[in-house]
């Protein structure tokens, strides 16, 4: 099936499950990740109607928006570091890895000095306690958040996580439901410019199960583009 085919496929899907959970599809909001796929392929899916496209490497994602014709957003999805940063003002519309307060300040320095307006950023936590990913911990995440929210050119609008990889979607579920509950009490500590409205979780084999869990950004790159 060519992208467009999987694009419709997936669009399909995320409005079962918002249907399942008694959401609106307007609630949920597809990023179709492109890693490692050439730029012909995004601009494929953006013809198609796809307006939101997430990257893991800071080369990849710059090389692509350059070749892109069509104006679409860019989110940010892989580990940053920070000397990186400076390659993203004025391409991305939101970071969705910020797990450190370093990053953070990075991320407000270069906003500050190359865009007028300040940066979208979502924390990233690592649920599952795996070393081999990215996070603060749940525990951390509080601290974390009051820290960033001081900073005058990033702005936090909610969480981000990576469960561990099951072959049954209904695994991840409870890391899903983790995620959620962290960004009640975060939203409930009443942090000053602090929003907990976005939840980046799920991805080609449980965006479903992220969904029925509140999720609002799903990061689904497979099922659109193919195997890498």
């Amino acid at each position: 099936m060519s992208v467009t085919g999987n694009l419709a496929a997936v669009q399909a899907r995320i409005q079962r499950a918002c249907t399942i959970s008694g959401r609106a599809p307007s609630t949920v909001r597809l990023v179709a990740v492109s890693k490692l796929h050439p730029a012909a392929l995004v601009a494929e899916a953006a013809a198609a109607g796809q307006t939101v496209f997430g990257e893991n490497y800071v080369q990849e994602l710059v090389d692509k928006a350059a070749q892109l014709a069509r104006p679409v957003e860019w989110h940010m999805i892989g580990h940053l570091q920070s000397n990186k940063v400076k390659y993203l003002p004025g391409i991305v519309s939101m970071i969705h890895t910020v797990d450190r307060l370093s990053l953070a300040q990075e991320i407000d320095r270069q906003w500050r000095d190359k865009q007028s307006a300040a940066c979208d950023i979502l924390v990233q936590v690592n649920v599952s306690g795996e070393a081999t990913k990215s996070g603060t911990t749940a525990t951390e995440a509080v601290e974390l958040v009051r820290h960033i929210a001081k900073l005058p050119n990033v702005r936090v609008r909610g969480l981000m996580t990576m469960p561990p990889f099951f072959d049954d979607p209904e695994a991840a579920r409870p890391y899903f439901r983790e995620l959620r509950l962290l960004a009640d009490r975060i939203s409930s500590e009443q942090i000053p410019a602090v929003e907990m409205t976005e939840l980046s979780m799920g991805m080609s084999g449980d965006f479903e199960v992220a969904i029925e869990e509140g999720a609002t950004l799903v990061r689904v790159g497979t099922a659109i583009f193919g195997g890498r």
